[in-house]
């Protein structure tokens, strides 16, 4: 098992990593209790636990196991659309008939949209209570349940509400990917892909060499990606905890794949399938900028199309780059877009011109108007 540390102004918690711990979770959850409330700490009266019915139905028992007493279960269903203001007053609304109360905690089970929505619930129930993270997805667990932001959509963008709110701890159990899709477990490692483009050239030549064991789910290849992109985000995340200049790079690829993610309502594509589409226009802008080479575009273009096919897109150039202009990232008139420099380090550039967003995105759509070939990867499973 690995365990990733996160320390940031704030907070300070750890990130658990490996195998079994799904089987054991309260007894985990006790041991991390006295950092943050002294010896001898319990759970609460209450115990919420937010989960999809999906996700409850696979892992019900083996996640009931361990505890001593049942806790209520919420439910919220899967999908980005239901990522909204109103399942978030639903489920308030339940927990206060449950007779939630200060001292209740939540545990936040599922993908990353069930540890965003979740999040946010702790934080804003009775001013804020505690809770903790159990990623069921690769994207979750490598990325969206580390580094405390929360929150939901609105209509005109992707997390548009929200807060920082970390959790108590983060168990990421790998057997939980075992019921991924292919597709599913592809878009999360578009998440690890970017991970290894801005800090980590390690991890992007360990996933150009390892991408059939990768994609063929080899526990010991998976857990070297996973606790690698972990290290990766809470070191930014304990450099920059809110977002306030170097945090700014994890978002490569995100501004046009929040802005896709947007306009096709959320329905079409994974949101990693939207950055790894992201990806590719940031990769080209980076390339007629100049802060990377003509090679090293090649081999990252390579390196994403490793993990694809990424699903075909037929959208308005035009009207995707209006979309993106709604990014949270943009201060007034000032639009921040993130670039690789070279491989293993990125920069945020505030004069990208709307001709230039343009002409990204249109290179983007003119690949995506056909599925990408087959990676070479996956002919060798």
């Amino acid at each position: 098992m690995q365990v990733i540390r996160i320390q940031t102004p704030s907070a300070k918690y750890s990130v658990f990593a490996g195998t079994g711990l799904l089987d054991s979770l309260e007894p985990r959850m006790v041991r991390v209790l006295p950092e943050h409330y002294g010896r001898g700490s319990r759970l609460p009266k209450r115990v919420f636990v937010l989960t999809s019915p999906e996700i409850w139905n696979l892992w019900s028992k083996r996640f009931l196991a361990s505890f001593s007493a049942e806790p209520i279960i919420l439910f919220l269903s899967p999908g980005e659309t239901h990522k909204t203001l109103r399942s978030v007053e639903k489920l308030l609304r339940e927990m206060s008939k449950a007779g939630g109360d200060r001292s209740s905690l939540l545990i936040a089970f599922g993908g990353g949209i069930i540890g965003d929505v979740g999040g946010f619930l702790a934080a804003i129930y009775m001013r804020g209570i505690d809770y903790f993270q159990v990623p069921s997805t690769f994207l979750s667990q490598v990325d969206s349940s580390v580094g405390g932001k929360v929150g939901v959509n609105l209509p005109e963008g992707k997390n548009l509400v929200g807060n920082f709110h970390h959790p108590l701890a983060v168990f990421a159990d790998m057997e939980l990917l075992s019921t991924l899709s292919d597709r599913e477990l592809r878009a999360g490692l578009f998440e690890s892909v970017k991970a290894g483009i801005i800090r980590d050239r390690t991890l992007a030549r360990y996933m150009e060499e390892n991408s059939a064991k990768i994609l063929g789910r080899d526990n010991s290849a998976l857990e070297k990606v996973i606790a690698a992109s972990i290290r990766m985000k809470a070191d930014i995340v304990g450099k920059d905890e809110r977002e306030n200049g170097l945090r700014m790079i994890l978002n490569l690829g995100h501004t046009l794949g929040h802005a896709i993610e947007s306009i096709t309502g959320y329905r079409k594509l994974l949101h990693g399938e939207a950055v790894g589409w992201g990806l590719i226009a940031a990769l080209y802008l980076g390339k007629q900028r100049g802060t990377i080479t003509a090679v090293e575009f090649d081999r990252l273009m390579r390196l994403i199309y490793l993990y694809g096919p990424l699903p075909a897109l037929k959208l308005n150039a035009q009207k995707l780059v209006d979309a993106s202009a709604k990014d949270k990232k943009h201060l007034g008139n000032v639009r921040r877009f993130v670039l690789p420099v070279g491989i293993g380090d990125a920069t945020v550039v505030e004069d990208v011109s709307p001709v230039e967003l343009l002409d990204a995105a249109r290179y983007m759509l003119a690949l995506a108007k056909e599925l990408p070939p087959k990676p070479e990867a996956e002919t060798s499973r």
